[in-house]
């Protein structure tokens, strides 16, 4: 019996060459590599929430639809006793059992979700300005600020949108969908194109 070796590939694999291609002066979009993610339930009352903060390195966002750092990655809000906490450093089981250890003996809980989201990164000067083509949320600086968080839309994709900086965006769109987002900014971005018929050279647009 012959032995495979499996290796996993991004989902956005086949279309990075475009992505790359379609960068201008104000606009950057980019597939993000992979990280450890976990979905954290602890009761903020309890002694839980402090044995989140000793392992994460940082203190759990209270308020709603915002993140903050951790010591290698955020953490976001995404309910009253409910958060996505990533890690770049971690592998993901890893990640899931020290969080685990952490909150578990105060009634918490933590599952690996690593592989439910897909990483995409938009920014630059356009870059409000391209989401807005296709997210109903008021995302100019005075309401949608650096640490906002949301779980919305965008191209009829269902993201969850970071604030990272001025300028600066991440989306986190689940693997099935990441092709149909990437293709849908690949598209909004011709607008800012010095020539818009000049369409990036790869298989973005099947």
């Amino acid at each position: 019996m012959v032995e495979r070796t499996l290796f996993r590939t991004h989902p956005l694999e086949d279309r990075i060459p475009a992505l790359d291609a379609a960068e201008t002066a104000g606009l950057r979009i980019e597939a993000e590599a992979e990280v450890a993610a976990v979905d954290l339930r602890v009761d903020l009352a309890g002694p839980g929430v402090d044995a989140a903060a000793r392992a994460l390195g940082a203190r759990l966002p209270t308020q709603p639809n915002t993140w903050t750092r951790t010591h290698d990655g955020q953490a976001v809000w995404l309910g009253p006793d409910e958060w996505l906490v990533t890690s770049v450093a971690a592998r993901p089981h890893e990640w899931e059992h020290a969080l685990i250890a952490a909150v578990a003996p105060y009634g918490g809980a933590a599952v690996d979700v690593s592989a439910q989201r897909t990483s995409i990164r938009v920014s630059g000067a356009r870059a409000r300005e391209l989401l807005s083509f296709g997210c109903a949320l008021d995302l100019r600086p005075a309401s949608f600020p650096v640490g906002s968080a949301a779980q919305t839309t965008v191209g009829l994709a269902g993201v969850l949108l970071l604030a990272l900086g001025a300028d600066d965006f991440r989306l986190l769109v689940r693997p099935s969908f990441a092709g149909h987002l990437a293709d849908w900014l690949l598209d909004a971005a011709l607008e800012f194109r010095a020539d818009p018929t000049a369409r990036p050279t790869a298989a973005a647009f099947p």
